[in-house]
């Protein structure tokens, strides 16, 4: 009489491979357990907070505090003024994401083909987006921009109010900001231009490109999805505007230069309806998340049609 002894389960079994793969989730839970908390705790429950607030009719002075419904987003929607600082927030966002966007990569561009002192150019551009806000807006505020003694009027030889006059004062803005920050876009072609491997240009020289053909064939279809995310970055943080406008001009004039943040933080703290300015931010919300989706598409399909 034989018996027949079963083998062992094997490591390759399909239980095996099913005991794996848990243990693997199991760790993976694990390692991204504190990442999903903090997460969860500063980022999704104040959302969520914050939605519940644009629904009620909280006041930081005091009062009852009940829920009102969308009753403040049809407010909102009437409110000339929310409308007005909405405008001003999407002007200077199509006026500073355009020559943000070019002259970074201009200068990225100019840097990159420069055989001498790079790093001084890098610091030359790079260098004012390291500065804080506060200090960019007394700068052009104290010697850029004065009427009587401001570098600006002293080297066209005029003297305009450029903070002062509702027809300046948001070119005024863009102008500061275009100079602020354009080091970060600048930073990001650079560090794009330099991971473009240097023989499809030797080939294309090779074959009797110009320069010109060269950037047009090489350079910018590689420089794709580097534009595609400075483009997505540069309009959420324009719709964002607050900290220069806020120092600079305070909203003036004549609400001229007054963003729709601006508007929300002077309703919530100087006019005390946290529920009204919440629901002012949501609007600002939903916009920037059309927005960027909206970039994001457009890219992947131009993207999709050039393979």
């Amino acid at each position: 009489m034989t018996t027949t002894v079963a083998a062992p389960a094997t490591s390759s079994g399909p239980v095996a491979r099913a005991k794996v793969r848990r243990g693997w989730t199991q760790h993976g839970l694990l390692f991204v357990a504190p990442f999903l908390l903090i997460y969860v705790v500063f980022l999704v429950w104040p959302t969520l907070l914050g939605f519940r607030l644009s629904l009620s009719s909280v006041n930081i002075a005091g009062g009852n505090d009940h829920l009102v419904g969308f009753a403040n987003y049809a407010e909102a929607f009437g409110d000339p003024r929310m409308w007005r600082s909405l405008w001003n927030t999407l002007v200077f966002t199509v006026l500073s994401t355009i020559p943000l966007v070019l002259l970074g990569l201009a200068f990225a561009l100019l840097v990159h083909h420069l055989r001498f002192m790079q790093w001084l150019w890098r610091l030359s551009f790079f260098g004012p987006f390291l500065l804080p806000s506060a200090v960019v807006s007394i700068l052009w505020l104290q010697m850029i921009y004065p009427p009587d003694y401001g570098l600006l009027n002293g080297t066209l030889g005029t003297d305009v109010l450029w903070l002062g006059d509702p027809s300046t004062a948001m070119w005024s803005v863009v102008l500061t900001t275009v100079w602020w920050t354009v080091g970060f876009n600048f930073l990001l072609y650079l560090a794009a231009l330099q991971a473009i491997p240097h023989h499809l240009y030797e080939a294309a020289s090779i074959d009797g490109a110009t320069a010109w053909d060269k950037l047009r064939s090489i350079t910018l279809p590689l420089l794709g999805r580097t534009t595609a995310l400075i483009v997505v970055l540069q309009l959420v943080a324009s719709l964002k505007v607050f900290d220069q406008i806020y120092l600079m001009t305070g909203g003036g004039p004549e609400d001229a230069t007054r963003p729709i943040i601006e508007y929300a933080y002077d309703v919530g703290f100087t006019g005390y309806r946290i529920g009204y300015a919440s629901a002012v931010s949501y609007i600002l919300f939903v916009l920037i998340v059309i927005v960027s989706l909206a970039q994001l598409r457009l890219f992947r399909k131009r993207e999709e049609v050039a393979s």
